[in-house]
């Protein structure tokens, strides 16, 4: 048996490390895990099992996917086995969304999408349940 991968953690480069623990903490309950000490320069932000490095860097832009192409629109996809409730929460937090919740997308997932400050598009979703026909 080989060994089983946990989690991911991808990490973004961001504007203001700040700002984005405030909106992660605030819009999407997130908590911060660690935080450089002498500067806001670098933190992790996490949710249950999803978490994200966020860095900041004098002179480096942050530069989402869909900055670099037009195809390629989300930097992270997060799995949530109910994202229809998860959108609930979000919108009861004043969250905006990119893309509303959609039960049943073009590409077989239920969920919705989200810009952070940074424009880096999250998405919060899962596979669409099939549906069984008797």
């Amino acid at each position: 048996m080989s060994a089983r991968l946990a989690a991911i953690s991808p990490s973004f480069i961001v504007t203001e490390v700040d700002r984005t623990i405030a909106f992660y903490r605030d819009k999407l309950g997130f908590e911060v895990r660690f935080r450089a000490d002498d500067s806001p320069w670098f933190a992790v932000i996490g949710r249950d099992n999803a978490q994200l490095f966020i860095k900041s860097e004098s002179g480096v832009t942050p530069v989402p996917n869909h900055m670099r192409h037009e195809h390629l629109r989300l930097d992270a996809f997060i799995y949530v086995a109910d994202p229809e409730s998860l959108a609930k929460e979000f919108t009861a937090k004043g969250v905006t969304f990119s893309t509303a919740f959609n039960a049943n997308t073009t590409d077989g997932l239920s969920g919705f999408e989200l810009k952070d400050p940074d424009n880096y598009v999250l998405f919060f979703g899962c596979p669409t349940p099939e549906v069984k026909r008797t």
